[in-house]
């Protein structure tokens, strides 16, 4: 997830990344002559195995995660488990945060992810999760034996539906409302009303079911949308750090009590988000409290001396031995005993996720040393990993070095970095008006549009589509990714009033409309539903008329930004600028600062000070 997503992270993670665990890059036994010689992956792998006649094994991990350190120790740790591979395989490891195109090819095996694949790349088996020496043994064996496919068993259950649910007659984003209801059903059904939070076994906050919930609790004023968010964000509230900050990955046992301990930037991000706009919407200081303490832990932990982020912090304070009795202690006893491992490597998809969530904390808090937190690691990435209209995973001067990702420097661009960055700059644009942040986002795009647009088919992929093919990796559609442009395509053309992003919305919504994305999830359907409630409806409209230098203007922009409000067109109008982009309606010039709300093609009357927005945006909103 950099992504990373977010996130762009945040990398960024479907149910199966909860369900899994873990990984690292920790070698098991380094300096012993008997363990695995671990190469990095590339296409030539393959060909080496075809001459050497061996088979080719994956290990897929992450740097944070707590089952793959156990994985490295106990089973490629074992002397028997050894011997075998050193016979019969060609052994790879990749750290999935490193390489997108991997982790997104494989992200529902969870990390760690195992794939024994033939010498012509040919997947003959897909496991999920930590694998005991025994059974290791016994799988490693019986391919040598008989290298013949087989199903992984982890594949879930296709559902009923089986139609397209876009209609792609019309100008207008259609989605068939059975398709629709059937995906509530399942977001509906799927809900623990016992513990909170959508999912009987592992327990985490999911963003897209919580947002959903106050968007649609609002909308269609049933309180039971309202009381899941509430039941769900007052229980994540358990897996906050109490000692550094930040939030814990997830919980297992069906509870709220038994959490797994890493934390990567995705889930720091957005929860932090998360927080923010429930802080605004149910104006509980317990909510942007939670939100602070996310930030807290980012610029304690998580951020380096340029002020830009890092990737995740490690579960465990030694690999592979379980940490419970360490973050029981308080933030001195920790210190006392060291850290957990810190990845820092710095991608652009983390960085997009963690500037969008301190641009909406800013916004809802207007505590400035959010937006200073922002602003200092957007300009750092800018210089670091932009190039060519777009940004790279890794910095610039890394990723024109050689790469183990096919491709090579091409191989640097994918989907999941460039809208994370593109969401940054649109946040940014919400939070203070500033038009460089809504140009940037459109040139960005663009830039998505004519790089990751499929070929075939619906939606966007997640690699560059002009890059060299793998003979493994080919460029695929994600579900999350197709989601989260959906939004945001749908908001930039809100904004900006230009077709094309228009356009881009509907090619997400296509294939969020495919069998293959209204059947990949049994519970976590909030983000398909997110994308059609947005793209189906205008957003809140106010804009803030005034200099930017007037004080009171900057009040009024600042407080319209904590209207209780989640899906918000927020626009700052100072003549000196020119005419709002997109802008279809010509506002009066006044002898002072004014907000106007506006809706369906009318305006409100002007809104001079705090209370009579407020009034008039109660008004309004009532008769909705």
């Amino acid at each position: 997830m950099a992504f990373f997503r977010n996130l762009s992270i945040v990398l960024a993670l479907q149910l199966s990344l909860w369900q899994a665990c873990a990984a690292s890059d920790i070698k098991p036994k380094d300096g012993d002559s008997s363990s695995p010689q671990w190469l990095s992956y590339d296409d030539t792998i393959f060909e080496r195995a075809r001459q050497e006649k061996k088979l080719v094994l994956l290990d897929l991990e992450a740097v944070w995660c707590h089952w793959c350190h156990v994985m490295d120790h106990e089973t490629y740790g074992d002397s028997e488990v050894q011997k075998i591979l050193k016979d019969g395989y060609l052994v790879v490891k990749v750290d999935q945060d490193k390489n997108p195109l991997l982790s997104g090819k494989y992200e529902d095996y969870g990390w760690p992810a195992t794939i024994i694949f033939d010498s012509s790349g040919r997947e003959l088996v897909k496991k999920r999760g930590y694998i005991k020496p025994e059974k290791m043994r016994a799988m490693l064996e019986g391919f040598r034996r008989d290298p013949t496919p087989v199903g992984d068993g982890n594949s879930e259950a296709e559902d009923v539906l089986s139609r397209d649910a876009v209609d792609p007659k019309g100008t207008e984003a259609g989605y068939s409302p059975a398709v629709y209801q059937a995906l509530l059903t399942k977001h509906i059904n799927g809900y623990d009303t016992k513990n909170g939070g959508w999912g009987f076994g592992q327990k985490f906050l999911d963003w897209d079911s919580v947002e959903y919930s106050m968007l649609r609790a609002a909308k269609v004023n049933d309180p039971s949308f309202d009381k899941r968010a509430k039941q769900t964000l007052d229980a994540q509230l358990n897996l906050l750090d109490p000692a550094f900050g930040g939030v814990y990955q997830y919980s297992t046992d069906g509870d709220w009590k038994h959490p797994h301990f890493e934390k990567i930037m995705q889930m720091q991000a957005e929860n932090m988000r998360v927080y923010a706009l429930a802080a605004k919407v149910y104006k509980n200081p317990k909510y942007l409290a939670a939100a602070k303490s996310i930030a807290a832990y980012l610029q304690d932990f998580l951020r380096s001396q340029d002020g830009v982020f890092y990737t995740s912090q490690d579960a465990d304070l030694v690999q592979g031995k379980h940490s419970a009795d360490y973050f029981k202690l308080d933030r001195a006893g920790r210190l006392k005993l060291g850290q957990p491992i810190v990845d820092k490597h710095i991608y652009a998809r983390e960085n997009g996720w963690a500037i969008t969530a301190l641009a909406n904390l800013y916004a809802a808090s207007g505590d400035r040393v959010y937006l200073d937190m922002a602003c200092r690691a957007l300009s750092a990435i800018e210089k670091s990993h932009s190039s060519k209209g777009g940004f790279s995973h890794e910095a610039m001067s890394i990723a024109k070095s050689p790469m183990a990702a096919p491709g090579g420097a091409a191989g640097s661009f994918y989907l999941a970095d460039n809208l994370a960055m593109a969401r940054a700059y649109l946040a940014l644009y919400a939070a203070t008006g500033g038009r460089d942040y809504l140009a940037k986002a459109s040139k960005l795009a663009d830039f998505i549009d004519s790089h990751f647009r499929a070929a075939t088919g619906d939606g966007y992929v997640n690699a560059d589509s002009s890059a060299e093919a793998s003979k493994v990796l080919k460029p695929v559609a994600l579900l999350d990714d197709n989601v989260m442009l959906a939004r945001f395509s749908n908001l930039l053309y809100r904004y900006t009033g230009e077709v094309r992003f228009g356009n881009m919305n509907r090619r997400c919504l296509a294939y969020l409309g495919t069998k293959e994305a209204v059947n990949k999830r049994q519970i976590l359907t909030a983000g398909i539903l997110l994308a059609v409630e947005e793209s189906q409806s205008e957003p809140f409209h106010i804009t803030v008329v005034g200099a930017k230098s007037d004080a009171e203007a900057a009040k009024l922009f600042s407080f319209a930004s904590q209207l209780p409000l989640t899906y918000l067109r927020l626009e700052w109008f100072d003549k000196k600028e020119g005419p709002l982009p997109g802008a279809s309606l010509e506002l009066p010039e006044l002898d002072r600062a004014a907000a106007f709300i506006c809706s369906g093609g009318t305006c409100s009357r002007p809104s001079f000070d705090q209370s009579s927005l407020l009034k008039a945006f109660e008004k309004l909103k009532s008769n909705k």
